[in-house]
């Protein structure tokens, strides 16, 4: 009888590609969140250039010999969703695939104990326990990680600093105190080779507070801040930052699905310990199905709504036409972007149609409800003050890549009609050539529908569209 195996780099490099971030900072802030998990008060992190080893020590509540044992099972966790960060038992694993060593030493009551873990081939990571080498003194746990890289970035103290205040923002600010106390009681400090991280309440003339309360509660459930500024922010503050227990999960502001007119200049911090249990396996985003995906939304929508009104009181609402475009258009706008990436390593003036932003995220520049003249009119725009570009003064034919731009461009916009429901029989029949678009919904044959107004209701059976097939067939037969 056989029996599964596992090629377990394979499942590690896996896991790490579904994070969203570099592995260095991956690694960093799971070990993070397991500790913040444990209850702890004060989480040490030393790097030591010269040994190429980092180690992270907590005084939270420490490990059983048992519990330790399970610690090196992939998937093996005891933690509850919802109750903390981490809820996966995989995060920490990732340390096997750039550490020669990963050492966990732990300690509860009276149970000391510390085990050495390495990877040994494709399909072997063997453990095993060894005396602790003293890195807890009265209870906790402490990792140290030596990679094999002496460059890791995991050695660099600017990185650790940088990565801890981007992902775990409300632990340094002052004004969650409060508001995390039922979580973290004591508060938590975070050192940093022997420095304390300084926390810093946000300090700028224009600043709003954000409170949500659902369900007709008298808390709050979530609280946060909108600031404004008259320069631009740098990437790591644009947009409005969503957190959970501490934990930075999104921020910019495609998650929340609206966009002020000076997004730049426009930043902020909310924090949801409910949406906890709305995290997905990476978390780096969060579960839009089902139950969960259902208390996420709704949290969505409050945080919309009091975002909208402040954007408003400070003037900062976009035109209706800069609005998110309907749920049945972004698809047709997602496959837009593809092409255009897709034609602009042989056509490079189509690169400046697609805006790149930080994090590799991609949004295609185009209006959300306006009209279909709008949209061509600025893709068509766009095209031309590139071609204006080029010092070609006696070349008048178009270009192949003109062309090709305006049968997508076309192609497109008809397909965005259909989308609506707001296509006429003559965009049917000036479609371009080569044209990806779908018969659209034919509606009962009318006077509206000959005369090639907007149709709205089930349109002609496809015999209806071409009635003289119909009769050349009859008459050859």
């Amino acid at each position: 009888m056989g029996e599964t195996r596992v090629d377990l780099l394979h499942l590690l490099e896996d896991l790490r590609d579904a994070y969203p971030g570099a592995l260095e900072e991956t690694i960093l802030t799971e070990i993070m969140a397991n500790a913040l998990d444990s209850g702890a008060t004060v989480i040490t992190f030393a790097a030591d250039p010269a040994q190429r080893s980092i180690t992270v020590v907590d005084d939270g509540s420490g490990m059983q010999r048992r519990d330790l044992a399970r610690f090196h099972d992939i998937a093996s966790s005891n933690k509850i969703r919802g109750q903390g960060i981490g809820f996966a038992g995989v995060g920490i694993k990732l340390g096997l695939l750039i550490c020669e060593e990963v050492l966990t030493e732990t300690r509860r009551g009276k149970h000391h104990v510390a085990s050495s873990w390495h990877m040994a081939s494709r399909h072997r990571a063997p453990w095993k326990w060894v005396p602790p080498a003293g890195l807890v003194s009265e209870r906790g746990t402490a990792v140290r990680l030596k990679v094999r890289n002496p460059l890791s970035p995991l050695l660099d103290l600017g990185f650790l600093e940088g990565t801890l205040r981007r992902h775990f923002q409300p632990l340094l600010d002052p004004a969650f105190d409060d508001f995390l106390s039922a979580h973290y009681p004591k508060g938590v400090a975070i050192q940093v080779n022997g420095q304390r991280l300084a926390r810093h309440r946000s300090a700028t003339p224009l600043h709003a507070p954000l409170e949500i309360r659902m369900l007709r509660k008298r808390k709050p459930s979530a609280l946060g801040y909108l600031i404004r500024v008259d320069h631009a922010l740098t990437d790591d503050q644009r947009g409005l930052a969503i957190s959970t227990f501490g934990k930075v999960i999104r921020r910019g502001w495609d998650w929340l699905g609206m966009t002020p007119m000076a997004p730049e200049r426009i930043g902020g911090l909310i924090e949801v310990p409910e949406l906890a249990a709305c995290l997905t396996l990476n978390k780096g985003d969060f579960i839009r199905t089902g139950t969960r995906g259902a208390t996420y939304l709704a949290f969505r929508k409050a945080i919309q709504q009091a975002v909208a009104n402040q954007l408003a009181a400070w003037g900062d609402t976009p035109p209706a036409s800069e609005q998110a475009p309907p749920r049945e258009v972004r698809p047709l706008q997602r496959d837009l972007a593809h092409l255009l990436e897709d034609l602009a390593i042989d056509f490079p003036l189509l690169a400046s149609l697609v805006e790149r932003h930080a994090g590799g995220q991609k949004r295609l520049p185009l209006a959300g409800r306006g009209s279909d003249e709008e949209t061509r009119s600025f893709v068509a725009a766009s095209v031309s003050a590139l071609a204006a570009g080029e010092h070609h003064p006696t070349e008048t034919k178009p270009s192949a890549a003109q062309n090709e731009i305006d049968r997508l461009i076309t192609d497109w916009i008809f397909n965005l009609k259909i989308a609506r429901g707001t296509w006429t029989w003559g965009d049917w029949w000036n479609r371009p050539s080569g044209s990806t678009a779908p018969i659209p919904p034919t509606a009962a044959r009318s006077r509206r529908a000959r005369s090639g107004t907007t149709l709205r209701l089930p349109s002609l059976c496809r015999s209806h569209l071409w009635p003289w097939k119909r009769r050349s067939t009859a008459n050859s037969s």
